[in-house]
């Protein structure tokens, strides 16, 4: 198992962990006489409702993530990891902005293939646009799911 796999799996537990305690209390709260506590017994409710959602939500975008990268790296398509670094490891965000040209021009000639949507979404991740990057990637991981045909002929 990664570290990252590791990290995903402990912060899952965590979570899970307060939000069973969370119901937890809130049954509790249901079961006192009191307006109040029966108010905010039901509020309780509301948190882990939100949490699971959130958590199951971005478990199954990792997963997806995860899949399209281990197809793009068996056809050989994954975009390479060439970009200078400043000493402290963060990538230059002027070459990460000349390489995003090059990625974007390509999800613009196929728009159709979920694979040009996977490497914009490297590409902005890389240019440090972490929303878009996201947004692109779910756009990825919703064209392969609806439609998982082979790559086009280049």
């Amino acid at each position: 198992m990664s570290r990252a796999k590791l990290g995903v799996a402990v912060v899952t537990l965590g979570l899970a962990l307060y939000l069973v305690f969370t119901v937890q209390r809130g049954w509790i709260m249901l079961a006192d006489d009191s307006l109040v506590a029966k108010a905010l017994g039901v509020a309780l409710f509301a948190l882990p409702a939100v949490g699971a959602w959130t958590l199951i939500r971005e478990l199954l975008f990792g997963a997806g993530t995860e899949r399209l990268a281990g197809i793009l790296e068996t056809e050989g398509g994954l975009p390479p990891d060439t970009l200078p670094r400043t000493p402290g490891g963060r990538i230059v965000r002027e070459a990460a902005d000349a390489e995003f040209e090059k990625y974007r021009t390509e999800a613009e000639a196929a728009p159709d293939d979920w694979r040009s949507w996977f490497r914009l979404s490297c590409a902005y991740d890389a240019a440090g646009d972490r929303k878009r990057a996201r947004a692109t990637m779910r756009q990825a991981i919703r064209m392969h799911r609806d439609d998982p045909r082979p790559a086009p002929a280049s």
